[in-house]
C-alpha cells in the first residue's frame, strides 16, 4: 500500500470512528475517562487587587501557561479563531463530519493532503494528553478523546482549554502567555494584527515564531488574514490596516512584580493557583523604578527597600523589599521591609506627641539643647554641635538630640513603648535590657513595616491601624485606644508638615521625618498625607557602615521621588481637630514659656504651699454631659486642692479663657471622646486627669 492509499484509509477510518463514537460509545466512555489532570495544572499567579497580574512562576515542566477565561481575551480573536480554525465548532459535537469529508475528497483529487480536519476540540484533546508521534492510531485516540470531552464540557470551557494550553513557541502555552511576551499586554484588547498572529502560530510554534523566524511569521499572519471568514469578521477596512501593522521582533519578559512578596506567597501557599493581593500594580511598578534607579546611585552593596500604605485601611499598595531581587552584590533576596534595624530618629515625632498630650509643652515653648548628663547617659546632635535655646517646633523639625532625650525623660521610655504595643508596632530591645532613654535616638530594633504602621497613626489623628502583610494578613483598625490623642497628633503633624524637602525634591504637601541610624548603616524617611504613609530605607542588607548615607540627605530624596511618582491621588493632611491650634509663645502659661527638667517636667515649685491636685473628676472618669443628646451638652465641674491662686487650666493643651482664684471652675467641652484636663498655680506647678467625655 503506498503513501496516498494509507492516507486514504486513514481518513476513512476517521470518519467511520467519528460515526461509531458518536452513536455507542458510552460504556468505553465510562471505562476509559480522558486524562484532565494536565489540563488543570497551570502557572501559579499573584495578582493586585484588581487581578491584573504582578507575577506569574512557570509550571514543574518550565512552561509558562497562564489559567485563560473566555473573558479574559479580545471577543473579536475568538471570532476569527473560530472562523479560521473550526467554523462549525458550535454546531458539531467534537468531530466534523463535513470537514473530514472535505479533507477526504481534496485528498482523492490532489493526490496530497491540501486541509485538515481536526476540529479545536480533537486539538485540545491532543493538548491534553500529548504524543510524540503522529501516528494512525494517535489520530483515533485523539477522536474518541474528542467526543468525550464533548460529553463532558460545554463549548466555552473546551475554548478555554485552547486558550490556556495552545503552544506558541518555546516554553510559552495559551493566548495570555503568548500575548504578554510578544505584545505586552493582556489579550483583552488586541488589534486584528495581534489577533491574526495569535491565531497562526498554535499550527506550527516553533516555525513561526516572530523572534526568530519573523518571516514565516508574517507569511502566516497573513494567510489567517486572507481566509474569507476571517475577512467576514473583521471587515475590509480593518484587513487593509492590519496587513500594514509590524511583526513584534523579540520577546518580553513577563510582568515580574513584587518579587520578596510573591516568592512568599508561593512558599507559604504552594497548592494556591491564584494569589490575590493588596497591592496596586501601577504603584508598585512605579516603586520599583523608583528604587532601582536610586540603587544604581549609590555603592554596589547598597540596597533599597520601601513599603507604602493606604493609612485608613492599613492595606499595603506598594512594597520593594530590595532594589533588585537578582542583585547578588545588594544581596537583593533579603527582603528589608522585615528585618529589624536601628531607627535612628523616626521614633521623636512620637515622643514630641506624649509631651503635647500630656501638656507639658506647646509648639513653641523653649527648651534647652545644650550638653547635658542623664544620670551617665550622654547623647550628643549628630552634627556635634548645639542649638542653645530653641523652640519644640524648631527642636522637632531640625531632628535635635537633646531636647528629645529631655522630653523622653520626663514622659518616659516606658509610656512610649506601651503606646507602640497598643498600636501593635513591634520593636526589639538588646537582649536582657529594659526600655531606656536610648531609644529615642534609635536604641532598638524595628522593620520598616512596623514603622509605617505607627506613622499611619499619625496620618489617621492618632487612631493606629494594623497593616496587613499584602497576602493574607487581615488590615484593619485596631479597638486599644489611640496611639497618640487627636490633638497631640496634629501637633506632630503641623510641625513635621513644615520640614523643607530636599533640595531639588518638590513640595507635595506630605510631613514626614528622616533618621540616620549610629555607625551611618541605616539612611530612613516616612512621610504621609492625609491618606498614604510611606516608608524608605537605604543601607547594607549585612549591617556594614554606609559612609555619608543619611536620612535627609539619601532616604528623603527617594521618599519624595517615590510618593510623586506613585500615582496616588494626593489628600491633604488632616485639619486640626477642635481645641488644636498653635499658641504664640507671648499667649502660653508661665509654666509652658519653657521647658525645665524637674519633676513633671515644669518650672521648679516654690516652698510652701503644696502642689495642685485635681480631685474632680477624678483620673480615667467616664463622664455623661448630654453631649451626644439633643438636650446640649452640661459644663462639667472643676475642682482642686492645693496650689497658689491664681490657676490656669488647660483642655487638651489649649488655654481656657481667663486665670481663676478659685479652686472650682467650669469647662465646656466641645465634642465627645477622649480629653487631657491640666492645671497650673502660680509657681508653675500641675496636675493632669484624662478623662472621656459622652
Amino acid at each position: 500500500m503506498n503513501r496516498f492509499q494509507r492516507i486514504a484509509v486513514g481518513l476513512g477510518m476517521v470518519v467511520a470512528a467519528a460515526a461509531a463514537a458518536t452513536f455507542g460509545l458510552d460504556a468505553a466512555d465510562r471505562a476509559f475517562p480522558p486524562p484532565l489532570e494536565r489540563a488543570l495544572v497551570v502557572s501559579p499567579e499573584v495578582v493586585d487587587a484588581e487581578g491584573a497580574l504582578l507575577r506569574a512562576f512557570a509550571t514543574a515542566e518550565g512552561r509558562w501557561r497562564l489559567e485563560t477565561k473566555i473573558e479574559d481575551v479580545d471577543p473579536r480573536f475568538l471570532r476569527m479563531l473560530v472562523a479560521y480554525e473550526d467554523r462549525r465548532f458550535f454546531e458539531h459535537r467534537g468531530v466534523d463530519p463535513l470537514a473530514a469529508g472535505r479533507a477526504f475528497l481534496q485528498l482523492l483529487t490532489n493526490g496530497r493532503v491540501v486541509s485538515g480536519a481536526s476540529t479545536l476540540t480533537m486539538q485540545v484533546a491532543r493538548l491534553t494528553e500529548p504524543r510524540e508521534t503522529r501516528s494512525l492510531s494517535a489520530k483515533l485516540l485523539q477522536v474518541v478523546r474528542a467526543v468525550q470531552l464533548e460529553r463532558r464540557l460545554t463549548k466555552n470551557e473546551i475554548l478555554e482549554l485552547y486558550l490556556t494550553h495552545a503552544p506558541y513557541g518555546g516554553n510559552l502555552e495559551g493566548v495570555r502567555a503568548a500575548s504578554l511576551a510578544y505584545f505586552g499586554k493582556e489579550p483583552k484588547r488586541l488589534t486584528v494584527a495581534e489577533a491574526a498572529l495569535l491565531v497562526a502560530l498554535p499550527q506550527a510554534p516553533e516555525g513561526r515564531r516572530p523572534d526568530r523566524k519573523w518571516a514565516q511569521a508574517m507569511a502566516a499572519r497573513e494567510r489567517v488574514l486572507a481566509r474569507s471568514g476571517v475577512a467576514d469578521v473583521i471587515g475590509e477596512g480593518e484587513l487593509q490596516r492590519a496587513t500594514r501593522d509590524p511583526l513584534p521582533q523579540r520577546r518580553r519578559e513577563l510582568p515580574s512584580h513584587a518579587a520578596h512578596l510573591a516568592e512568599a506567597a508561593i512558599r507559604n501557599y504552594p497548592t494556591v493557583q491564584e494569589h490575590s493581593t493588596t497591592l496596586r500594580r501601577s504603584v508598585q511598578k512605579a516603586l520599583e523604578d523608583v528604587a532601582r534607579e536610586a540603587a544604581s546611585k549609590l555603592s554596589p552593596k547598597v540596597a533599597v527597600a520601601m513599603v507604602m500604605a493606604d493609612a485608613a485601611t492599613g492595606e499595603i499598595i506598594g512594597e520593594v523589599g530590595s532594589s533588585d531581587y537578582f542583585d547578588s552584590s545588594r544581596s537583593g533576596w533579603i527582603d528589608m521591609t522585615r528585618v529589624n534595624r536601628s531607627p535612628g530618629s523616626t521614633l521623636k515625632p512620637f515622643i514630641y506627641g506624649l509631651a503635647f498630650e500630656q501638656g507639658l509643652v506647646s509648639q513653641e515653648t523653649i527648651i534647652e539643647d545644650r550638653p547635658s548628663d542623664f544620670f551617665g547617659y550622654r547623647p550628643k546632635n549628630f552634627d556635634m554641635g548645639y542649638q542653645g535655646d530653641v523652640t519644640v517646633r524648631q527642636a522637632l523639625q531640625l531632628s535635635l538630640n537633646i531636647p528629645a532625650v529631655r522630653l523622653l525623660d520626663v514622659v518616659g521610655p516606658s509610656r512610649l513603648m506601651s503606646r507602640f504595643r497598643r498600636a501593635e508596632v513591634r520593636t526589639v530591645l538588646p537582649p536582657h535590657e529594659a526600655p531606656g532613654l536610648a531609644i529615642g535616638l534609635g536604641g532598638l530594633g524595628i522593620t520598616l513595616g512596623d514603622l509605617v504602621q505607627a506613622y499611619a497613626a499619625l496620618a489617621n489623628q492618632g487612631a493606629p491601624v494594623r497593616l496587613g502583610n499584602g497576602i493574607t494578613a487581615e488590615p484593619g483598625e485596631l479597638e486599644r485606644g489611640p496611639l497618640l490623642e487627636p490633638a497631640a497628633a496634629w501637633h506632630v503633624t503641623d510641625i513635621l508638615s513644615d520640614i523643607l524637602p530636599p533640595l531639588g525634591s518638590p513640595r507635595l504637601g506630605i510631613a514626614y521625618k528622616t533618621g540616620t541610624s549610629y555607625g551611618y548603616r541605616d539612611a530612613w524617611s516616612v512621610g504621609y498625607d492625609g491618606r498614604h504613609v510611606l516608608g524608605v530605607w537605604v543601607g547594607r542588607a549585612d549591617n556594614g557602615a554606609v559612609p555619608g548615607i543619611s536620612g535627609y540627605q539619601t532616604a528623603a530624596p527617594i521618599l519624595f521621588d517615590a510618593f510623586a511618582r506613585s500615582g496616588v491621588v494626593h489628600t491633604p493632611l488632616p485639619r486640626p481637630p477642635t481645641g488644636a491650634t498653635r499658641i504664640a509663645q507671648g499667649d502660653l502659661p508661665i509654666s509652658q514659656r519653657r521647658f525645665s527638667m524637674t519633676a513633671g517636667g515644669l518650672i521648679a515649685a516654690s516652698a510652701g504651699a503644696p502642689a495642685p491636685q485635681i480631685v474632680y473628676p477624678p483620673e480615667g472618669a467616664k463622664v455623661d454631659l448630654g453631649v451626644t443628646s439633643q438636650a446640649g451638652e452640661m459644663p462639667l465641674a472643676l475642682k482642686l486642692q492645693g496650689g497658689k491662686a491664681p490657676f490656669r487650666w488647660l483642655a487638651n493643651g489649649r488655654p481656657l479663657e481667663g486665670l481663676s482664684y478659685r479652686r472650682t471652675s467650669e469647662w465646656r467641652p466641645d465634642g465627645a471622646g477622649y480629653a487631657t484636663l491640666t492645671v497650673i498655680d502660680a509657681a508653675g506647678r500641675a496636675a493632669s486627669v484624662r478623662i472621656f467625655v459622652e
